[in-house]
């Protein structure tokens, strides 16, 4: 299990279908335990870009692949597990304390972050060691 604070892990998402087509809902404290403040979405990623590569202290997300598909490899200092998202109704929930990367980007995706903070620069870890001394510290 990667993710010490909060367990990473694949949610369903309400899905509703029918002849015209389908359409996914997410809503804070239903589909994810927490109220989303901020919104971001990727696009046009060329071949062989990986992207990510940070941690959050205390920033929770969802992360779904609306279109497309790509892999999140996720570290929590003990462990790791690589995730597959290629499916619009269904999204990869992260906690905080978990080093992410995004890697193996098929052509046409388009990735969207639903967080629980506004974007503070001081939330996150762009160092790898200094992630895994604190990291390892939660143990």
């Amino acid at each position: 299990m990667v993710g010490r604070i909060e367990p990473c892990r694949i949610v369903d998402l309400t899905e509703f279908k029918d002849a015209r087509g389908r359409l996914s809902v997410v809503e804070s404290g239903k589909d994810i335990p927490f109220d989303i403040k901020r919104a971001y979405y990727m696009y046009d990623i060329p071949d062989g870009v990986s992207r990510g590569a940070h941690g959050h202290r205390r920033l929770r997300q969802i992360i779904i692949a609306v279109a497309g598909s790509f892999e999140v490899v996720v570290d929590d200092g003990f462990d790791q597990a690589t995730f597959v998202l290629d499916r619009p109704d269904k999204g990869l929930l992260m906690g905080p304390m978990v080093w992410r990367d995004m890697i193996n980007y098929a052509p046409g995706t388009v990735g969207l972050w639903l967080v629980s903070e506004p974007y503070d620069e001081s939330d996150y870890y762009r160092d790898y060691q200094e992630f895994l001394r604190d990291a390892r510290e939660l143990r």
